[in-house]
Parts: structure tokens; sequence; C-alpha cells
């Protein structure tokens, strides 16, 4: 095999040997992924977006308990991506942690269609009600559920950076596919995820449970056999460092032992390797800057102590990045709680209106989620193939706007999406005042589709949110933790979740306490969701202030790779933070 056709990032295929740039990889390799994203996504938005309903009608569960333990399966499904990545990078490879957690996953999915078909398994139900779960059965639905999270762990932090590995950073031609992998990706997750709502949903509460779990369950199994014939295509990147996430420690405690150095008034002064050294070992070196100066000690010539350990600028600027993008991740929790509103409050919410569109036709609640899904499946093509050219001619930026920037335009529409679902409920609370309804069961007199613009303004808000986090967790993370880099997006919105829970747990309590009247009671038509969505309106507009603030503060990671010509430089972004 001649060294010029292989990749040069240093790919192998699964025996280790390098692979032919020509064969392998690109786009043909990723259509292999895609659809296996796009079954997962139905199968998990399946369970989620009408878990809320089979809790309350099926096993009995009161409004708050109801939110809370979808949220807390939500967070949890997106929190275990966290050990995912950390096995993926430090142990088996992205390819073999995938392969062996997409089994538990499947195995949830069987044992969850069980849980709510086998007989001995589920509540008894007669005439569309049902009797109150045993704790049996409801130790068993949950261990269903949370046999899936831990599965989801090992798969969704990965299937996404392997699909990244097919294409080569060192190629330009590859490094511009690049740029819109992530947007068909996310394009991809759209479409099984509008399946469920628009179809799986339907399925689960007119032609029975079994069946609407059923039926993504044998997707799922047949998307890995699809995704395994792909097999010879797929690039595996070598792993260069057998526990990468050491030096998160290792940074901080020698720029503390460092402590009472004098840092040089040059960075070049600090020990770096040369680019050579990095070239050799198929690294690459990151650039000096200068924010979070104090852990520069730790790369600190001891000229008194040449023995002495010290980081090199690339082992201390992989700590800065890391450093950098916890400041951003805190600043996306109060975004992810908004959206935790839409498999939750937004679904209850709509189980009170009219929901007869035509004739006998009633939709249910939570296939309103699919205009979520909807806008961004039109939203994303638009956004690749015009928004980007235009802005990149205005801008120059490969990617038309930075990704920060492109983050600080879906807060904000998602900043209006909770004020008119606040100025909504407010609407429809007048309805239900001015008709006297009080009883949980009555159906206001109002359509349902009320509820679309703060679905569809949610939908717009996602593709700049959740491509640009997922693109920028990755592009930002040290070479050799992209996997884990990636968990911070994930876990971000399995925080976001739990942060719900929280939230109404505890606004529940204080709002009820006293003989009050709670603002998420049983009965919405007596409660005050609109109280809710005002505050979520308040502390989102509070958050966008920190997120602009500490955004105009970050600088983009800046590479340096050994070129034929002499050193080239990469930066991901020819801007700070959100300037232009």
């Amino acid at each position: 095999m001649e060294t010029k056709h292989v990749t040069q990032d240093g790919t192998v295929d699964l025996r280790g040997q390098p692979v032919l740039a020509s064969t392998t990889g690109k786009w043909k390799a990723c259509a292999f992924l895609v659809g296996y994203e796009a079954f997962e996504r139905m199968a998990f938005y399946g369970i989620a977006s009408n878990l809320v309903n089979y809790l309350t009608t099926q096993l009995h569960e009161d409004t708050v308990s109801s939110v809370r333990n979808v949220n807390n399966w939500s967070g949890s499904v997106w929190l275990t991506p966290i050990l995912g990545a950390y096995i993926a990078d430090s142990f088996l490879g992205r390819f073999w942690t995938f392969t062996f957690s997409s089994l538990i996953y499947v195995m949830g999915m069987v044992f969850l269609t069980m849980a709510v078909s086998v007989k001995t398994l589920k509540p008894t139900c007669n005439n569309g009600v049902c009797s109150k779960a045993t704790p049996s059965q409801i130790t068993f639905f949950y261990i269903s559920l949370y046999t899936i999270a831990l599965g989801a762990g090992g798969t969704k932090p990965n299937i996404s950076t392997f699909g990244a590995d097919q294409f080569d950073d060192f190629n330009p031609a590859e490094k511009q596919m690049k740029v819109s992998f992530f947007n068909w990706w996310m394009f991809s997750s759209f479409v099984g995820a509008l399946f469920a709502t628009l179809g799986l949903v339907y399925i689960q509460e007119n032609l029975g449970w079994g069946l609407g779990y059923g039926i993504p369950t044998v997707g799922l199994l047949f998307s890995l056999f699809i995704f395994y014939l792909g097999t010879p295509l797929y690039r595996h990147k070598v792993r260069k460092s057998r526990s990468p996430a050491k030096d998160l420690i290792r940074v901080p405690f020698t720029a503390f032992r460092n402590r009472k150095l004098q840092l040089p008034a040059s960075p070049s002064e600090l020990y770096e390797v040369e680019l050579q050294g990095y070239s050799g070992a198929g690294k690459r070196l990151v650039q000096h800057t200068p924010i979070f100066r104090f852990l520069d000690r730790a790369a600190i010539k001891d000229a008194t102590n040449s023995s002495r350990p010290k980081c090199t600028v690339t082992q201390v600027e992989g700590t800065k990045l890391v450093l950098g993008m916890v400041i951003i991740w805190l600043a996306t929790l109060v975004p992810s709680t908004i959206w935790a509103q839409i498999n939750t409050l937004f679904v209850k919410q709509g189980t009170t209106l009219n929901r007869t569109l035509f004739h006998a036709f009633s939709i249910p609640a939570a296939s309103l989620g699919s205009f979520v899904t909807l806008s961004m499946l039109l939203s994303v093509p638009l956004y690749d193939r015009y928004f980007v050219p235009f802005m990149r001619r205005k801008t120059g930026n490969p990617r038309g706007i930075t990704l920060l920037q492109r983050l600080g335009v879906g807060f904000v529409i998602q900043i209006i999406a909770i004020a008119i679902a606040y100025a909504i409920e407010v609407r429809r609370m007048h309805v239900v005042r001015t008709n006297h309804i009080t009883q949980p069961n009555q159906v206001v007199p109002m359509s349902i589709l009320w509820l679309l613009p703060q679905y569809i303004l949610l939908g717009f808000a996602d593709v700049f949110i959740a491509i640009g986090l997922l693109e920028f967790f990755y592009d930002q993370s040290p070479e050799d933790m992209q996997s884990l880099g990636t968990t911070f997006f994930t876990s971000g919105i399995g925080v976001g979740n739990f942060l719900n829970s929280f939230l109404v747990t505890v606004v529940d309590k204080l709002t009820g306490e006293n003989g009050g009247k709670s603002w998420i009671g049983n009965n919405l038509n007596d409660s005050h969701l609109d109280y809710y969505y005002g505050f979520l309106l308040v502390i989102s507009t509070l958050n966008l202030g920190v997120f602009l603030w500490v955004s105009s503060l970050y600088i983009y990671k800046k590479e340096a790779i050994e070129a034929k010509d002499g050193i080239e430089s990469k930066a991901l972004d020819t801007s700070l933070g959100l300037q232009v």
C-alpha cells in the first residue's frame, strides 16, 4: 500500500492497518451510520414523547411525579454517555464501545416492549381504565427504561464522533465535507424523531403500547445490521494516549506545585516539544492562548531543577480547552431546561385542550412534538445550503458565523418561544375562567393548534443550539478526548432534565404549601402554569446575558501542523467569541 494513497490523519481499519483514502470513509461510510441514528432517535423519542402519558394513564402517577420521572430518565439517558465516552477514549475505542452498548440498548427495548405487552408484566385494563400496577410490574418497567439509558451511554457519544472520524482533517476536500457533516447528521436524527412523534405516538394511544414500542425495537435491530454491513468502509482513529483524561489532573497539580515560580514574559519560553515530535507521533501541537494564565505554570522550565516533571504547552492548552468548555456548558443548562418542557408540561398542557382536528380525528397531545422536528427538517437544508454560503461571503468564516454566535441566535429564538408559551397559557387560563371549567378532565374549548408556535420556534432554535453544541464540543475538545468532549453536549441536556425535575418539584412544594394553589398541580385547569412559564422566561433572559459575557471572553482552539512548505496554523473560527 503506497503511503501517498493512505489517509493523512493516521486512521486505520478494524485490523489496525492503514486505510486507503479513496475507498474508505467520507459520505459513503457515513451512509451506513445515519440509518442507525434515525432508528435510534425513533426509539428514544417514541418513548420520551409519550412517556408522561403512559405514567399518568397506565401507572396512575400524579402530574409532578410523572414529570419528575420522565426528566430523571431522560437526564440519565443524556448523562450516561460520560461513562461510555471515557471507556471509548481510554480503553475500547469508539467502534467496540458502540458495539457492546448497542446490545444493551436493544435488550432494554425488548424488556420495555415486554413490560407493556406481556399480561403478567403490565397493569390490567378494562375499557381503557387500568388498575394500579403492582410493585413488581413497576420495578420491571423502570429496569427496562434504565437498561436503555445504560445502553445509550455507550452509543450516543461514540456514533456521532465515529461518523466525524470518517473525514480527514488533513485533506482540504474532506475537511470541507466535514463542515456539513453535523448538520446532516442531525437531519437524520430529526427524521427518526418525526416518525416517532407522528406515527409511534398515534400507534401507542390507538393501537396499543406493545406495538408502539415493538416497531422501534425491530427498527433498531435492522439499523444495526445495516451498520455492520459498512464495516469494510470505516476508518478508526488510533488512540494516541492510554489515559487521555489524566492531563486534566496532572496540569492543575503541576501548576499548583510551581505556584512560587515566576512566569516568563514570553510564552515561547514555556516548555514545548518540537513540532516534528508531534507530527512523528501523529499528534497536533496546540498553540498558546492568553487565558487561564495560572495553568501556564505547569509548563515553566525550572532552571534550578531540570529533573522536575513538567507539562508541555499543548497539555496545558488541552486543560484550558476543557475548562473553557465547562464554562460554556454551564451557560447551556437553562436552555436545556426549556427543551425539557416539550416532552413534559407542553404535553400535559395539550391534553387539556380540544384535540379534534376534523370529523372524529383527535390528535395525540404528544404528536405536536412532530412540529418541532418538521421545523428542524425544513431549517437544516436552508441553513446549510443558503444561510452558510451567504454568511461565508459576508464574514469569510467557513461556517458563516462562529459556533458561539450560532448558539446565541438559538438562545434568542428559544426565549421568544417560551414568551409565546407564557402568552398562550395566559389565554388558556382566561378561557378556563370564562367557561367556568374546574375539573381536570374537562376539555378547554380552545384548539390545541394554539400551541404550534411554541413548538415550531423551539424547532428553529434547536437547529442553531443542538447542532451548534455538538459541533462546538467535538471541535474544541483535546485531540484524544473527542468522545469525552461530545458528552458535554449530551450531559448538558441530561443536567437540564434533572434541573427541570428539581424546579418542578420545588415550585410545586413552595407554591402548594399552607393550602396554596400549586403552579403545577394535577388539575392544570386550576393551577398557574403561566406563572411557571413566566419564571422560565425570566431565568432564560438572565442566562442569555451570562452567555454573551462568557462567550465574548472565549478563545477558540488553534493548532499547528507540519505542512509541505513549513508550519500551518489551523483555528476553528477566525473570530473570538461572539465578535464578528
